[in-house]
């Protein structure tokens, strides 16, 4: 947890009846209507929302470019130790109050703007999502770079600038259809455009070798083709503004715009060929892979922009110090999973023909200087390269992969080890598939640590994945468990709640999260409860606006919100959730004397564009809802919803308002999550499996406070080496047996009563998710739910102690263990 600011660093506490308060809205006034007439060129009559937004973005940026400047010249003059964040996706969402948040100006803006006649929370619809991540990897990583600014770490993130980020995702007749993104089409008021700042990036080509006057053996890289990396850095505030930190985007340009002999000669789109392949590296985030040209494209991305980063911050350290062999002792760097893992040769690259240092202190320098996290346990998330791919676009980084493999296995011979069974588990090339770079393994091996991100993943982590490197290296492996920033996620996201925080423990709960806990004593105070569940309520309100908005569906308030919001994925088991829903659905209409607590199941998501089944499970979550939301006979006890596009602004949303959290992974394989986090630290109670981070949040919030279910990760395993035909346990479940034989004959998809027949057929025959092992386990779960719902003392009592005991899941805790235990840098 970041320590209390000293009272002389602190900035004042800016209220309405405050002078300086009043002095600083006048500024912030005139500088907004300075920057909507001299930069936008815009009177007050005719200016658009957008043009208002700009204005303030501006003016919101002008006011930290000091702050910028400042904390650039200290890491040189202090001659800082830096950390570099490698990460193919940033999910950064909107700006705007995130900046004025961490600047202590959004009361004053507010006010400001009022004067002017403009709504600032109107302004904060317009800003687009700065959509340039998938999920929790991306927004994990614009978590720890506001956590790096906020710990005064010298730091700088590194990714690219995607035209159009992840796909707009719109539902026609419940299927997901995806579009191009489209953040960047009226430009981005946050970033500034580096073109001095560019680095030319091969691909192709041949290696020549020469020998030196010293006899050494040199080899050069002759590229067949050279992309330009252009520099684009957006500023990155920490909280009260004290240090910024820069988010370095790069984005991908011809060396040439176009040929211009041929489109004189009336080729005109011949012409801009060069320019369209060089440009399609930073068109789209994760092109579908599916063929070998969309492969290709991948690798060339994260080529393209682990080179680039390598030579800026390689550029960097040899102007502050001019020894390219201190390296090590002045640059941390980060690969956030294994899409920057090709860094690891590029470094070896650049120090033994660029920089000429002999092979062996090479690699003490890249091992020493490497970390990587790894996110997953999913085999085809942890990338292997096809070699002769490698060949064909970096082939002198595949002599140093051999190089590295060879000196690798040469050295696990020579201290004993020849059980060739293990010399192939931890080679980098796979030769059972044909022929392959395991990227998961290059990064371990070029890194000094290797951190998992829960404490159970970790263990997995070394039991599976890298079990016979672990074996090798025991003290490489360490554990950092993720954690989100509390200021986007409580103080932006949840003004209701924080404002009550604020009354009731003191503001200070905003410089020091462990302060929390003093909520606890306030868990049984029926003052205090009521207060709570009226800003939970407030929340509910506004998301119920919302769902009507999107899909025209009028939800009750007053119901449980349950949500599941993440990327659709088998594993992580929207299919249970749906399953429970046409159980449920099915009781009530069979059942109208019972009583059922009214509940709204909330989904969200996108599936990868050529994840069939898990389009299929998008579409089935529609059918579903169509037909429940129309029943007179559900009461409207039961309303399901699907809120298309998914992204950090609708996240905002959505978790504040959520009561019951879904945390429904397959146990082993969810590595942490983070959705978890916020959902507990903004009062909703979770219901999940022992998987990931949800062990962690069980013991700090306690086992009374959430509700657990499942198989753990062991005995799915054992569950798995019984085998996967999942009939006798449908057999043995009337109410799951029911739910499939609903979903299979058609009752949701009277249009296709054959739709969903290979779907349920797959859970019946190829169970790997164990979604029907654990459906029972999981209904039982949701009934217990119901109970505690019925008891609003009891359930308010408990989300008021998940709110009080999740201070630890702090993203600046997590950074603060990576800089004392992995980068030795000062936090």
């Amino acid at each position: 947890m970041p320590r209390r600011p000293s009272p002389c660093r602190e900035r004042p506490k800016l209220t309405a009846h405050d002078p300086s308060h009043a002095t600083t809205v006048a500024a912030l006034k005139s500088e907004v209507q300075r920057r909507l007439t001299y930069t936008i060129g815009k009177d007050n009559a005719s200016a658009s929302p957008r043009d208002w937004f700009v204005a303030t973005a501006l003016a919101a940026r002008d006011r930290l470019v000091e702050s910028w400047l400042a904390s650039t010249k200290r890491n040189y003059v202090e001659d800082r130790r830096r950390v570099y964040y490698l990460s193919l996706e940033f999910l950064v969402g909107r700006i705007l109050i995130d900046t004025l948040t961490n600047l202590g100006l959004t009361a004053a803006m507010r006010d400001a703007l009022a004067e002017l006649g403009v709504d600032l929370e109107k302004l904060r619809e317009v800003e687009p999502d700065a959509a340039l991540g998938n999920g929790g990897l991306g927004r994990l990583a614009a978590c720890f770079m506001d956590s790096m600014a906020t710990l005064d770490i010298a730091a700088m993130g590194y990714g690219i600038r995607y035209d159009h980020g992840l796909f707009r995702q719109t539902i026609k007749d419940g299927w997901q259809h995806e579009y191009p993104e489209d953040w960047l089409s009226f430009g981005n008021a946050w970033q500034f455009p580096r073109p001095e700042i560019t680095y030319d990036v091969g691909f192709g080509g041949h290696v020549e070798s020469a020998r030196l006057a010293d006899g050494m053996l040199a080899h050069v890289w002759v590229p067949a083709e050279t992309i330009v990396a252009v520099a684009y850095d957006t500023p990155v505030v920490g909280w009260r503004g004290r240090h910024v930190n820069t988010l370095r985007l790069w984005s991908a340009r011809a060396p040439d715009p176009l040929r211009l002999d041929a489109f004189n000669q009336g080729d005109h789109v011949g012409a801009l060929t060069e320019q369209v392949r060089a440009e399609a590296i930073s068109k789209v985030l994760y092109p579908s892979d599916a063929t070998p040209a969309g492969q290709e494209l991948r690798l060339r991305q994260e080529y393209f922009f682990a080179a680039a980063s390598l030579q800026d911050l390689v550029r960097r350290h040899m102007k502050q110090s001019g020894d390219i062999r201190k390296l090590a002792d002045k640059v941390a760097i980060q690969l956030n999973d294994t899409h920057p893992a090709i860094g690891v040769a590029e470094l070896m690259r650049l120090l033994v023909d660029v920089h000429g240092v002999d092979w062996k202190e090479a690699w003490r320098i890249t091992q020493a200087t490497f970390s990587y996290t790894n996110h997953t346990l999913l085999p085809e998330a942890l990338e292997t390269w096809p070699v002769w791919l490698m060949e064909k676009l970096l082939p002198r980084h595949m002599q140093i992969i051999y190089l590295i493999n060879a000196m690798h296995l040469d050295g696990l011979r020579a201290q004993g080890v020849s059980d060739a069974n293990v010399l192939a588990a931890v080679s980098l090339i796979d030769e059972h598939h044909g022929r392959a770079v395991r990227m998961g393994h290059l990064a371990f091996l070029g890194s000094h640590k290797v951190n998992g991100v829960s404490a159970l993943h970790s263990e997995l982590v070394k039991e599976t994945v890298f079990r016979d490197f672990h074996r090798l290296y025991p003290d490489r492996i360490v554990n950092k468990t993720n954690g989100v920033t509390f200021r986007r996620w409580l103080l932006e996201a949840n003004p209701a709640l924080s404002g009550l925080l604020a009354e009731t423990i003191g503001p200070a709960v905003f410089d020091d999260p462990t302060k929390l806990v003093e909520l606890e004593r306030f868990a049984d105070d029926e003052t205090f409860q009521h207060r709570f569940m009226a800003a939970k309520r407030a929340n509910k309100d506004r998301l119920a606006a919302t769902i009507f908005d999107s899909v025209a569906v009028r939800v009750d308030p007053a119901a449980l919100y349950d949500v599941q919001i993440k990327r659709i994925h088998e594993y992580k088991r929207q299919l249970l959730n749906v399953l429970e829903a046409v159980a449920l659905y099915l009781d009530i209409v069979s059942q109208p004397a019972r009583d059922f607590p009214p509940r709204v199941k909330i989904f969200a998501g996108k599936a990868a564009a050529s994840y069939h089944q898990a389009k299929l499970i998008i579409k089935l979550a529609n059918d579903v809802a169509q037909v429940v939301n129309a029943d007179p006979a559900a009461r409207g006890l039961l309303k399901i919803v699907f809120l298309p596009n998914y992204n950090v602004s609708l996240a905002e949303k959505i978790i504040p308002a959520a009561d019951l959290s879904e945390q429904i992974s397959t146990a082993g394989m969810e590595a942490s999550g983070t959705g978890n986090m916020k959902f507990a630290l903004n009062g909703a109670l979770t219901i999940g499996t022992l998987d990931g981070a949800n062990v962690e949040i069980r013991e700090r919030v306690g086992d009374d406070n959430i509700f657990i279910f499942g198989l753990t990760a062991q005995q799915v395993e054992e569950s798995r080496a019984r085998g996967i035909d999942a009939r006798e346990t449908i057999a043995t479940s009337p109410r799951l047996a029911a739910a499939l034989d609903a979903i299979a004959r058609g009752m949701f998809s009277p249009d296709d009563k054959h739709r969903y027949a290979q779907l349920v057929d797959t859970l019946t025959y190829y169970d790997h998710f164990l979604v029907t092992k654990d459906f029972d386990s999981y209904c039982a779960a949701q009934r217990r739910v119901d109970a505690r719902w019925r008891d609003t003392k009891a359930w308010t009592r408990a989300a008021i102690l998940n709110t009080a005991r999740v201070a630890w899941f702090s993203s600046d805790r997590t950074i603060r263990e990576y800089a004392e235990e992995i980068w030795k840098v000062e936090a």
